[in-house]
């Protein structure tokens, strides 16, 4: 018996592993969150070039972040006006460019991006390629190549690694009075760049970087320079100033190498400056404008018009309207006018509202069995009392409309939502339910389809439940597996056990 019933649990335990497997994988891919209403943070950047144009063709170039560690780019835009815009990648160089045909006088473009901060990994700080490059030549003067080699000396005797000798360099520079420190800074007075020559002539690969401290609401910023040194871990960031090692969480890594960060042609007096502010954006707007491309969003619903995407929401939530209906009627044992009647009220109630919709539902219902009950004077073929109690139903549905709008109540417009054939044929088997079994069937019939109603709108109205119905489709594979797993339950129902506590209390 055990073997006939292991491919119904092999079942149950793929649909279990599809549905939770495929809504988290779509989780870490497209970063849709779990919960509604979540917020990130965001950067938003803006970069602002001030230039004087000399009257003819004008072209600005502006380099741009290749590599962001800790950092994703979200979407970028330029303001220029009167200017073409493009951003060019050229061998994993990024750069923006601005060109306009004549330009005179004062000029300012300005350069956006909005970049999310992401959780750092070990790949993201060994920044750059994994190669080890070349070390530069360095070529001084005699009395600064003294310097150089005087220092490099000092430092040399106290460092074991390429980080610890960038240390050791910093605090010789950064010490006073040191006449080997000071004819270097007299000679090179920007830290980043002479620390760099120091390191290549000592042996060790480093290369100045430009980084962008993220400060909220400030105005106005520039970009300071770095030392990336290459170790045995890839490169690794040290602040030339202050010798600090490691890329700070604040830190937006701008550009690398010795290229020109602002190149103007046609233009003179130019002056880059950094703007930026601190944003909170809702979490799912982030998802759709990162991962559009992606394979899960194209699987999505994302991409249609929102009319279908609306009738879809309410869609995906059948399934958990099945599932309150399945285990009130076979856990509970609580009689209901069929099995989707229901469900589609409970649909009606998410647009109309519960109270509004519980009253318009027993009025039509009410006044539809007391028209049934002339019809069946009439002696009407079946055919016949079923389509004649549908003109009937929409004549009552329009009064009540109509009603309610002249009294200022819009909800009973949105009673069409009823689907007319589901309500007329209920009237009808309440009537027969009536006729065979008498009022109190009918009333807990009915009285049991409008609580699993309830129920199933109480659990579809629930803000979590939308978001994840709508988001992760896939879930509904799970509800399918609790639905086959309850088709499976022969004991006693709820009710049963209330029914013969009596019984239990004799013995």
């Amino acid at each position: 018996m055990k073997m006939q019933r292991l491919p119904f649990y092999l079942l149950i335990l793929a649909l279990l592993v599809a549905g939770f497997g495929t809504a988290w994988l779509r989780h870490i891919e497209t970063d849709v969150p779990l919960m509604p209403g979540e917020q990130k943070p965001v950067w938003l950047i803006e970069a602002r070039i001030d230039f004087f144009a000399q009257g003819g063709e004008t072209t600005v170039r502006l380099d741009l972040p290749d590599e962001t560690p800790g950092f994703r780019l979200i979407r970028e835009q330029a303001a220029s006006s009167g200017y073409g815009f493009a951003v060019l990648n050229d061998n994993n160089n990024r750069r923006a460019e601005w060109t306009r045909r004549s330009a005179g006088g004062y000029q300012t473009l300005y350069y956006n991006a909005q970049y999310l901060p992401v959780t750092r990994n070990a790949s993201d700080l060994a920044l750059g390629d994994d190669l080890a490059p070349k070390v530069s030549e360095v070529f001084w003067d005699e009395p600064q190549a003294t310097a150089a080699r005087e220092l490099l000396r000092g430092a040399r005797s106290r460092s074991t690694t390429p980080a610890s000798t960038a240390r050791e360099i910093l605090k010789l520079l950064n010490s006073s009075p040191d006449q080997n420190a000071e004819l270097l800074l007299a000679a090179e007075p920007d830290r980043a760049d002479l620390l760099v020559n120091l390191l290549n002539q000592s042996g060790v690969a480093a290369r100045t970087v430009m980084g962008l401290y993220l400060e909220d609401a400030r105005r106005r910023q520039s970009l300071t320079p770095m030392v990336e040194v290459f170790t045995d871990n890839g490169w690794v960031v040290i602040n030339a100033n202050t010798g600090e090692q490691g890329l700070p969480e604040n830190l937006l890594l701008w550009s690398r190498g010795e290229a020109a960060q602002l190149d103007v042609i046609g233009g003179e007096n130019s002056r880059l400056s950094f703007s930026m502010i601190r944003q909170t954006v809702p979490a799912m707007a982030l998802s759709k404008t990162q991962f559009s491309d992606n394979v899960f969003s194209l699987l999505g619903v994302y991409s249609l018009p929102i009319e279908e995407q609306g009738m879809f929401k309410l869609l995906f939530l059948l399934p958990l309207g099945a599932f309150v209906v399945v285990f009130m009627r076979v856990v509970v044992g609580l009689q209901t006018a069929g099995t989707f009647m229901p469900i589609l009220i409970s649909l009606a109630f998410l647009q109309t509202s519960l109270v509004p919709g519980l009253i318009s539902f027993v009025l039509i219902v009410g006044l539809g069995l007391l028209l049934r009950s002339y019809l069946s004077y009439l002696n009407l073929l079946l055919v016949a009392r079923i389509a004649a109690l549908i003109v009937l139903v929409i004549f009552l549905i329009s009064v009540l409309s109509l009603v309610g709008y002249r009294l200022g109540f819009n909800a009973g417009i949105t009673i069409t939502f009823f689907p007319m054939i589901i309500i007329a044929w209920t009237i009808e088997r309440m009537s027969i339910l009536w006729e065979e079994e008498g009022v109190r069937e009918v009333l807990t019939q009915g009285g049991g389809s409008l609580l699993v109603a309830i129920l199933a709108y109480l659990l579809m109205s629930v803000e979590v439940i939308n978001h994840l119905s709508f988001n992760f489709p896939e879930l509904n594979l799970v509800i399918l597996a609790l639905i086959l797993v309850m088709g499976q339950y022969t004991g006693y129902k709820l009710s049963e056990l209330y029914r013969f506590q009596s019984m239990r209390a004799d013995d």
